[in-house]
């Protein structure tokens, strides 16, 4: 692993040390039902297990944690699309810190009111998450708030590497671990964790096929802009920030692979984490077992697949697991 990265093993180590006791530390088990499907023995990291539903919780605590009292008593703040939100409102609060958190109108309704649940200041602006970092930029610049971002910095990655760590401990022998890849936070944090202990194990992000923002970046060898749109992993989109600093160079360093999933791939993915693992995951959280049921990944050992998160607005999780429209640009009864 290059040693010129922005976030290095050690620094992971660190942040593993600076959040124990005030996360948890996930279960990883083996799928029998994926097991057979892929040839080789397939694990799911349960991190959807974590309080508050999603990994973002390792990386919100360690910034938090790294940040001053007097900085913690200004008060941060984040652009989200939820669960980035809800971890840092959480983290915040447990150190008597008051957070505010900027969003979109396309971040799910069950997502914003658990952040307020949490004692959030909770901003709505614009239609992308570039609109809301605008308001992030604003609020930094004229209240002296403290930006907390959601992956593009480096206590955010080491604490998001934790999980990577935790992975490689329970199974020194993983040939492959599959991680949901957006902003690039937790693929980096991972892949940084993962590599330095263990060079062989590859490492590929997954995401879905509208609106990729770091899969478009890596293709372009530079951070660059697209559209976002609807889609059951929306807690993947947003961009990856064009002055990124931290992310893009890792994922380019240390993901073996991209791989792209449809609309329809996730839902499937959704629905054989509930039929068959008993599971209630994201969009996002499923995009791991989603690679594995079509057939994307081909390893010849031990498979990690990171359930990221759980928080999915239920009435949506009910219609993908009927079958009723269950994919964005499908026809909806």
């Amino acid at each position: 692993m290059a040693s010129a990265l922005p976030v290095s093993l050690e620094d992971i180590r660190a942040a593993a040390r600076r959040i124990d006791g005030r996360i948890v530390q996930t279960p990883m088990v083996r799928s029998a039902s994926l097991s057979e499907i892929a040839g080789v023995p397939v694990w799911l990291k349960l991190e959807h297990h974590q309080t508050t539903g999603s990994f973002k919780l390792r990386g919100a605590t360690n910034a938090v944690l790294s940040l001053s009292s007097a900085q913690r008593a200004r008060g941060v703040v984040a652009a989200s699309t939820g669960n980035h939100g809800r971890a840092l409102a959480h983290a915040a609060k447990a150190q008597g810190a008051v957070a505010t958190i900027c969003m979109s109108r396309l971040v799910p309704e069950n997502k914003v009111a658990e952040i307020r649940r949490l004692g959030a200041d909770v901003r709505i602006v614009g239609r992308s998450q570039d609109e809301a970092q605008q308001e992030v930029n604003r609020l930094v610049r004229e209240e002296g708030l403290v930006m907390v971002p959601p992956f593009d910095n480096p206590d955010i990655v080491a604490g998001q590497g934790t999980l990577g760590l935790e992975i490689i401990d329970a199974l020194p022998e993983a040939a492959i671990v599959l991680v949901p890849l957006s902003g690039g936070g937790l693929a980096a944090g991972v892949a940084a964790a993962v590599k330095g202990v263990s060079p062989k194990v590859r490492v590929i992000g997954l995401t879905m096929e509208q609106g990729a923002a770091m899969k478009a970046s890596l293709d372009a060898g530079r951070p660059v802009q697209v559209e976002e749109k609807p889609s059951l992993a929306d807690s993947l989109g947003g961009g990856i920030g064009l002055d990124n600093r931290v992310t893009f160079a890792m994922c380019r360093a240390l993901l073996d692979d991209v791989i792209l999933l449809t609309e329809a791939e996730i839902a499937a993915g959704m629905r054989h984490a509930y039929a068959c693992e008993s599971e209630v995951v994201e969009g996002a959280g499923a995009v791991g077992i989603a690679a594995l049921l079509a057939g994307k990944i081909r390893s010849g050992g031990p498979v990690v697949a990171i359930l990221s998160g759980r928080n999915v607005d239920m009435e949506q999780h009910l219609r993908v697991i009927n079958g009723e429209g269950a994919a964005f640009g499908e026809d909806h009864p």
